[in-house]
């Protein structure tokens, strides 16, 4: 029996402004966008390629609370470029040397890219080595 991780919950003060930032600032495609009743609305947002989707405006969280929601790319450079080509604040390639990271691309699996949404939950971008 396959068990499939497919919708993880984000937590949002404003959920135009997040849905703006995931959908048109990330690129997510917007799955869906329906309310519910007056107080309740739901839409789920799935990043390029994944098989996992986010969904906000129903997370029974803290807002900005969400921290290493993880991204995994091809290409650390190319992936922190269309960041910052859609004006999300990205911060720059980095590794770990034992338990500290450092700024400047690593081996196999260690180069990451951090970067937050509007409400603060953080999310780390990590490079995938070819051929994987």
């Amino acid at each position: 029996m396959d068990w499939t991780l497919e919708v993880v919950p984000v937590p949002v003060t404003d959920v135009d402004r997040a849905k703006r930032f995931y959908g048109e600032q990330l690129g997510f495609a917007v799955d869906h966008d329906t309310r519910v009743d007056e107080n309740v609305r739901i839409v789920q947002l799935t990043p390029p390629g994944s098989n996992c989707s986010i969904v906000i405006g129903m997370a029974e969280m803290e807002p900005g609370s969400l921290k290493g929601l993880q991204l995994v790319v091809p290409d650390i450079e190319r992936a922190r470029a269309q960041l910052l080509e859609r004006g999300v604040e990205a911060g720059k390639v980095q590794h770990y040397e034992g338990t500290e990271l450092v700024d400047g691309p690593g081996g196999g699996w260690n180069n990451f890219v951090h970067f937050s949404d509007p409400d603060g939950n953080r999310w780390v971008l990590q490079e995938r080595p070819a051929g994987r």
